[in-house]
């Protein structure tokens, strides 16, 4: 792969990354080593990508499995975090959006990883159970019961169409 090939994949996917990892990690500074991570191990993976959608779905699991190995770490679980809330950096949206993507990141991993992924990346059921390694109908459930869970937060009912995005 050339350097303009690397720059090429990373200049499209630098944002998908960043987002998955800060999803998992939950601040900007241990985001960013991980996007640098990930793309470094792309670089040195002898992959060749098939398509754009292969290229993408490659990232987003390498940068998930490099965060769950980042939260497993001696140093992440014996570190004291003194950061309450967690930053929205990566986002420039509306205030609403912002507080519900701030509501997003309190939902415990399985369901905030689950709704991202479907919601902001607008990946079906089927393409999250083969990117997580679950099961289709697990995956539904946790859809469902992370819309029940951010509705209960958010104190509505604004979340649980598809089309959600533009209602939020």
């Amino acid at each position: 792969m050339t350097d303009h090939e690397l720059a090429e994949i990373y200049e499209r996917n630098v944002n998908i990354v960043y987002k998955i990892c800060y999803i998992y990690l939950k601040n900007k500074a241990d985001t960013e080593d991980a996007v640098q991570s990930v793309f470094l191990k792309m670089a040195q993976s002898p992959v060749n990508f098939n398509s754009y959608e292969h290229e993408k779905a490659w990232l987003i699991t390498t940068a998930r499995n490099h965060c769950k190995d980042q939260l497993k770490s001696w140093w992440k679980r014996k570190r004291v975090d003194f950061e309450n809330l967690p930053e929205i950096a990566a986002w420039d949206e509306k205030n609403e959006t912002k507080e519900m993507i701030g509501k997003l990141f309190t939902l415990s991993e399985k369901y905030r990883v689950v709704l991202y992924l479907y919601y902001f990346e607008d990946y079906s059921t089927k393409e999250i159970a083969e990117l997580l390694g679950r099961n289709e109908s697990t995956i539904r459930t946790q859809l469902v019961r992370g819309r029940e869970r951010l509705k209960h937060d958010l104190g509505g009912t604004r979340f649980g169409q598809r089309d959600c995005q533009q209602n939020i």
